[in-house]
């Protein structure tokens, strides 16, 4: 033992106790995970909305992981970031989560795999110089409660947290509403009793209706809602209906002056919803109206309010583009196609109906008829509650020549009124009655032309995009097709709101305002390059508003009770997008995956309207545009070159440097104290 100990003391045993803290230390790390993540798009990374997802999971979730070993490239490396992003979901998880990894090469876990309905698929494989094809299991099955969804055909790993967390998201929303919520929401009625007086049809009815409703739909919601009747005071009620947006009505009667409302609110955290409770005139004198799917009402505003919003309005009766017919190039079908495993488009035709309370998010996409006033003035009311427009503005209609002679003649580009200038001006926002030309743009090659610069279609580049918004900070290569600008200078003097330049054309780009065409044979840059200038191209306005109206258009003062219900300012902030062009949506621009940049935009927006800022990340992990910007084919090669050959003369050189300097090392440490030494210094 004396021996054993001084040995250990020695030199001689260093390197035996290396190889014995080497091989413990493997044995502490492989049981830990740890990862920097140093990418600027953290794409290695947990997003937030993914930990909070399994961070609430109130009941069991597993995943099973099914994937052949040994896959050839570019398929190796899959298997290992599946498994990596699994124990990042673990980490982030409460003891709900749990996942496992199966040895496909056992016949009983492929019996396994075959239960949930997975099958194998064929890749290529390349061996002995010869392309062949393989059969191999790429899936996993998710379970949550007593559904079971499955992700196959993992044939890269782009996306796959998104993939993921919405699908592990949408199964918890269908188990229930109010899964991983913390407390309770609100629902409360403020009803002036005063107004019992006045024989106003069907309030004597309010209050049992809406108890029977919240006892309905408390029952099935795990009996998260709290519920509570007030009779607020005169001198509250200003503050109530500028708060929440409740109806204030004013009475001057044989019963003397006074002021009252009637109201019903949802709320849950710092949001809320004010669900259409509210008495309105008849033919017959005034009534409640509201009552008749207060059940439903309140549900649909539940699962808005507390869950992830599902159901996004889509105006209609202008000619907007057709997003159920999937034959035209010009219609949106790939648009409601590539947003459905998250949203669902809900059909608005506002000369009939209202807005329905549960909508947070309304598309308006291409229309190109004039909208009546009061729909303008429903969709302002709308933005004055919180809502968000979302809007793609053509400013010019194309009209393609018909008949036996359209061969030879050219389309025609007519201007188009659809009536929205008088909201957005109001707001801050004025798209520009002309098309922006860029020198920096798509470039269409034809063996028989040749190169053709399509100047109506600029090509932007991340210097193009706001790099800190989540809709565009990791997306470029960036299309946007038929645009016009956008001027927001009247925006930008509104200091309740946020303005944001998402999108913008090079300094190299101009304005086509008269003879507008997109036939690109018959576009000449200009001569005069004063007018080239930067434009904008797709803006976002956060923020409160004044209405662009002075009053309901519509509204009818008669009997004794007059009542308001028009909102002279926002009483919760808004979000207004707005792009010159809608052919970014149509099915001859978006592709049917959703990968690319132009259909990430698309799909980031909406997301990021709706209040779904992570998934924006989440989607563009990995893609953060990082081009080079090379002048000419002269400057490119240089690039090319340098990257082949001049990175590993670098390397060689550097180490050539350190050597010379070890050695000069050495001998300065040989003269000092040897000078005697004629040995070659080595």
């Amino acid at each position: 033992m004396k021996k054993l100990i001084e040995y250990i003391k020695s030199s001689k045993s260093d390197f035996l106790l290396f190889i014995i803290a080497l091989i413990l230390a493997n044995l502490v790390f492989s049981k830990s995970f740890f990862r920097i993540d140093l990418t600027s798009s953290k794409s290695y990374s947990l997003s937030k909305s993914s930990k909070e997802v399994v961070k609430t999971l109130e009941q069991p979730l597993s995943i099973k992981v099914f994937f052949t070993k040994n896959l050839p490239a570019p398929y190796n490396n899959i298997e290992q970031y599946i498994k990596d992003l699994l124990v990042e979901y673990k980490g982030a998880a409460n003891s709900n989560f749990s996942w496992e990894a199966f040895d496909m090469g056992k016949e009983e876990n492929e019996k396994i795999a075959r239960s949930y309905g997975i099958s194998q698929v064929q890749i290529q494989e390349l061996k002995n110089n010869e392309v062949g094809f393989k059969q191999v299991w790429m899936a996993m099955a998710v379970s949550y409660a007593d559904q079971t969804e499955i992700i196959d055909g993992l044939n890269s790993a782009d996306g796959l947290e998104y993939t993921l967390t919405t699908k592990i998201t949408k199964m918890i929303s269908t188990t229930s509403a109010l899964a991983g919520l913390k407390g309770k929401a609100k629902l409360t009625l403020y009803i002036s009793s005063k107004l019992g007086e006045f024989n106003i049809s069907g309030f004597n009815n309010i209050s049992k209706a809406v108890e029977a409703a919240y006892k309905n739909v408390n029952k099935k919601n795990l009996d998260k809602i709290d519920f509570e009747q007030l009779d607020p005071k005169p001198e509250e009620i200003p503050e109530l209906a500028a708060k929440y947006g409740i109806q204030s009505l004013n009475w001057n009667s044989k019963q003397g002056e006074g002021t009252g409302t009637i109201g019903l609110v949802l709320e849950y955290g710092d949001s809320f919803r004010t669900l259409p409770l509210r008495m309105a005139r008849s033919f017959f004198g005034n009534m409640i109206t509201g009552l008749e799917n207060l059940e439903d009402e309140l549900t649909e505003n539940l699962n808005s309010l507390v869950s992830k919003p599902n159901q996004i309005g889509y105006l209609t009766g202008h000619r907007e583009n057709e997003y159920k017919d999937s034959q035209s190039q010009t219609n949106s079908a790939v648009f409601n196609s590539i947003i459905s495993d998250r949203y669902e488009f809900k059909d608005l035709n506002l000369k009939e109906e209202d807005i329905p309370s549960g909508i947070k998010s309304i598309v308006i996409n291409g229309a190109k008829d004039k909208l009546e006033e009061k729909e303008l003035y429903k969709l302002d009311q709308f933005v004055m509650k919180g809502g968000s427009l979302i809007i793609f503005d053509d400013q010019f209609e194309e009209i393609m020549p018909q008949g036996q002679m359209a061969y030879y003649q050219m389309p025609q580009y007519n201007p188009i009124d659809n009536g929205l200038d008088k909201l957005l001006s109001k707001y801050g926002i004025v798209p520009g009655k002309d098309y922006v030309m860029d020198e920096e743009c798509y470039v269409n090659q034809d063996q028989r032309s040749g190169s053709t610069p399509i100047y109506f279609a600029p090509l932007l580049q991340k210097q193009n995009m706001d790099r800190k918004n989540p809709v565009t900070k990791n997306l470029g290569n960036v299309i946007l097709l038929q645009t016009s600008s956008i001027d927001i200078s009247k925006a930008k003097e509104n200091p309740d709101a946020k303005v944001t330049v998402l999108a913008k054309s090079s300094k190299n780009s101009w304005l086509m305002k008269d003879n507008v065409s997109a036939i690109p044979q018959m576009i000449r840059k200009p001569s005069d390059k004063s007018v080239m200038a930067s434009s904008n191209l797709a803006v976002l306005v956060e923020g409160k508003f004044e209405s662009a109206f002075d009053k309901n258009p519509e509204s009818q003062a008669s009997g004794d009770v007059k009542y308001s219900d028009h909102y002279a300012k926002s009483v919760q902030s808004g979000k207004i997008f707005v792009t010159g062009s809608s052919k970014i949506t149509t099915n001859q621009v978006m592709d049917d995956s959703g990968k690319q940049p132009v259909s990430m935009f698309v799909r980031n927006t909406i997301d990021y309207m709706n209040g779904e800022t992570d998934l924006c990340d989440m989607r563009t992990k990995g893609l953060s545009i990082n081009t080079l910007k090379a002048k000419g084919s002269v400057s490119a090669n240089i690039a090319k070159y340098f990257n082949e050959f001049g990175l590993i003369v670098l390397v060689a050189l550097a180490g050539l440097f350190a050597l010379i300097k070890i050695n000069a090392k050495k001998k300065e440490i040989h003269d000092r104290y040897n000078p005697d030494d004629s040995r070659e210094i080595k």
